[in-house]
């Protein structure tokens, strides 16, 4: 940017600084158009997607927007050309275990022209493929993978559905609620085969050292692998006993009696 540019532009926020906009009329020190305010934009995508939408909500200046699974694409092509939503950000998966369905999709979008986002959301299981947007937006493809990888939901219409996250042949979903921590095999390096072994994991509970009776101080039972900590410790020997002696100064040699 050239000298006198910079200097324009520091002037600029300087006084934008000193005199900040109200909260309910923003402004910005560009030519981008104003904030809109969550109501009509309410107004606008409910009357947009019509049969379509579940129900929509508003909370902390953030639009909720559920729709039917089977009007993803409809709706996504509703927001983008009718409501100026033109950009997908990110596509997240939220895991619901005792609800039916079990899975949650979220997509967040954005409006370049309006400085807005929504989250649109739909619910699905493991076995109800949800539609892919690829078509709309290419980038959904990757987005897609990486629920597919941590949640196991299906996209029908994504032509590369495959793992993008884990390592080649990972067993199970690791966002899913029910994913132990551990995971199922860990992976390690074999100097004697010089290649990478996976193997059942292990949780090595005799190595383990407690400064209290349980991990947890205070409490009355003992979990696996602590017998050993429930020993009686070794008696202390008792300390010597000392015995004090009086030791007498010699005389000097020609002191008088």
């Amino acid at each position: 940017m050239p000298a006198n540019g910079r200097s324009i532009a520091l002037r600029h926020y300087a006084v934008a600084a000193q005199n900040p906009p109200d909260r309910d009329d923003r402004t910005v020190s560009h030519s981008a158009p104003r904030i809109h305010t969550p109501e009509g934009t309410v107004k606008a995508i409910s009357k947009t997607l019509g049969k379509h939408l579940v129900s929509i909500e508003e909370a902390n200046h953030e639009v909720a927007v559920h729709i039917h699974r089977d009007a993803l694409v409809d709706c996504m092509v509703l927001l983008r050309d009718n409501c100026e939503y033109q950009q997908l950000v990110e596509i997240a998966g939220v895991d619901w275990p005792d609800r039916d369905p079990r899975f949650e999709i979220v997509y967040c979008l954005l409006s370049l022209t309006k400085n807005h986002r929504i989250r649109v959301h739909l619910t699905t299981n493991e076995d109800q493929p949800v539609p892919s947007v690829t078509g709309i937006w290419p980038v959904a493809g990757w987005l897609e993978r990486e629920v597919f990888d941590m949640y196991g939901v299906l996209f029908s219409g994504n032509a590369d559905l495959r793992r993008i996250l884990t390592d080649y042949g990972f067993s199970g979903h690791p966002q899913r609620k029910d994913f132990p921590l551990s995971g199922y095999v860990e992976l390690r390096y074999s100097e004697e085969e010089k290649r990478v072994k996976y193997e059942p994991v292990q949780l090595a509970q005799d190595f383990r050292n407690f400064d209290f009776l349980s991990p947890w101080e205070g409490a009355d039972y003992v979990l696996p692998g602590d017998e050993k900590s429930s020993e009686a410790a070794p008696q202390q020997p008792a300390p010597k006993e000392t015995v004090k002696r009086t030791v007498r100064k010699p005389k000097a040699t020609g002191d008088k009696a």
